[in-house]
């Protein structure tokens, strides 16, 4: 008999579901986009109503309506959900407020309750945990910021400073558990809601990144993991927590006791390749369609035939400036006769390639380790220049796995140790992610990034005082 995993994936943009089997292959999915945040006045950015919830049921809903299998064999779904978000909840467990956004100002501040009935202060996944349970019980995993949580125990804090300092009371916070460990069972009431079956085991994963981690195999300090999104970001893994560490930072991983590590990272990272696409506009979408491919084939292929380096336009991504140089903006470099659009869309790639070099080398100092391979996830590893992009600039091979959603295969890894499926992390990891493709550097192209770091990252230190100067006259 196969049995099956459910991973829930709730991201930024989209709530995924995938129905895997217990070698990682995914048979059923569903896909639902979330809504547009409130965004009434600035600082305040909410998920509407009850979006989380009611895309992740209709993703839910999708998946299982897709699936061909005994939905007896299922045997048990992992959550994941969408980090640094805050719930606040009646006492049944109802929304008090809309969920706070992980870009709310809110939830990097100490709590203060805003209506008199919120009675539970929780994460996205305690919310949506208990919405498909009835517990009041989440992952300690996914409480990495604005909590009173001790991140050695994994377990609330004795420290009555650290409530103090959060504005949490201990009698408004879930019980937490370990990832890998059954939140609860599928409720009636969730089942009509998601198709999914009524006494499936709910089991508690981690947050989203280094669920999506998981999912990519990273196991191995050795490894980095490039994910390439809305927000790009370099990942190891270690078992130690570390709170002194000025290149990168400790976030809980996705086995108790391990360590997700966190390079600087690229904010509106992979969103500025698809700003540079939409720039290119309808005539540039009427001619890749003659061609009967997408603006972005079209744009990897052209750029594949442009030389290592763009011919020396170079790149820098600070298109949404950092809380503490407000005044940076982006650059785009070294114009002249020979460029034009495939440069230009290269020169991004490898503007975010030196770029997370760069911090992945300050991580790995710091670290005291030496990253002998590159996994690459996310929407921008679909992209075979890309790929090679990464390999050549990190001289390391780049490596692609098989599957869209890691963070639903991570979830799916979850469930599988916590239902026995397969006895253990190391096992499952082994059995349910598999290798799709490796991409080798070029040691020519090699070369000419290797030279090419080091003025890239000389960049921002000669336009920042520019950048500080047009700031005051234009904003």
């Amino acid at each position: 008999m196969t049995r099956y995993l459910v991973g829930i994936d709730n991201g930024s943009q989209s709530s995924k579901v995938s129905v895997v089997d217990e070698h990682g292959v995914v048979v059923a999915e569903g896909r639902v986009p979330l809504r547009p945040n409130h965004t009434p006045v600035p600082g305040v950015v909410e998920h509407p109503d009850d979006d989380l919830w009611d895309s992740i049921a209709a993703a839910c809903r999708i998946a299982m309506d897709a699936f061909t299998g005994d939905p007896a064999d299922i045997a048990g779904v992992g959550l994941c959900t969408i980090r640094f978000c805050r719930a606040m909840l009646r006492a049944d467990g109802s929304l008090a407020q809309p969920v706070l956004s992980w870009m709310d100002a809110r939830v990097g501040q100490p709590f203060v309750a805003e209506h008199d009935d919120v009675a539970w202060v929780t994460t996205s996944s305690g919310y949506i945990g208990h919405r498909l349970t009835g517990m009041f019980r989440d992952t300690a995993a996914n409480h990495q910021g604005m909590w009173p949580i001790d991140t050695g125990t994994w377990r609330w804090s004795t420290d009555p400073d650290a409530y103090a300092r959060t504005g949490m009371r201990p009698d408004q916070l879930f019980e937490l558990v370990d990832p890998g460990t059954v939140l609860g069972t599928v409720t009636a009431a969730a089942a009509a809601a998601t198709g999914l079956p009524v006494g499936l085991p709910v089991v508690a994963t981690a947050n989203d990144k280094a669920v999506e981690a998981l999912g990519c195999g990273l196991r191995d300090p050795a490894t980095l993991l490039v994910s390439l999104g809305t927000y790009i970001a370099g990942m190891s893994v270690g078992d130690h927590d570390t709170a002194d560490s000025s290149a990168f930072w400790a976030n809980f991983g996705s086995e108790p006791g391990r360590y997700l590590y966190e390079s600087g990272g690229i904010r509106r990272g992979m969103w500025t390749v698809s700003w540079f696409r939409d720039l290119l506009g309808a005539g540039t979408e009427a001619e890749a369609a003659a061609a009967g491919e997408r603006v972005e084939d079209l744009l990897n292929r052209e750029a594949a035939a442009v030389p290592a380096g763009s011919d020396g336009l170079l790149t820098v991504l600070d298109w949404l400036a950092p809380s503490d140089a407000t005044f940076r903006k982006g650059s785009i470099l070294g114009f002249d006769a020979r460029h034009g659009r495939a440069h230009v869309y290269r020169s991004i790639l490898e503007g975010i390639a030196m770029t997370m070099r760069e911090r992945a080398d300050a991580m790995a100092d710091e670290l005291g380790i030496r990253f002998r391979r590159v996994v690459v996830s996310g929407g921008g590893s679909s992209s075979d220049l890309m790929m090679q992009v990464m390999a050549d600039v990190f001289q390391l091979p780049s490596i692609r796995v098989v599957g869209d959603s890691a963070a639903g295969r991570g979830a799916a890894i979850c469930a599988a140790v916590a239902t026995g499926v397969h006895p253990s992390f190391d096992a499952a990891t082994r059995a349910m992610v598999v290798e799709r493709d490796r991409t080798t550097p070029r040691a020519e192209h090699a070369a000419v990034y290797d030279a090419l770091r080091g003025v890239h990252a000389d960049v921002a230190a000669q336009t920042d005082a520019l950048y500080r100067r047009t700031a005051a006259i234009v904003g």
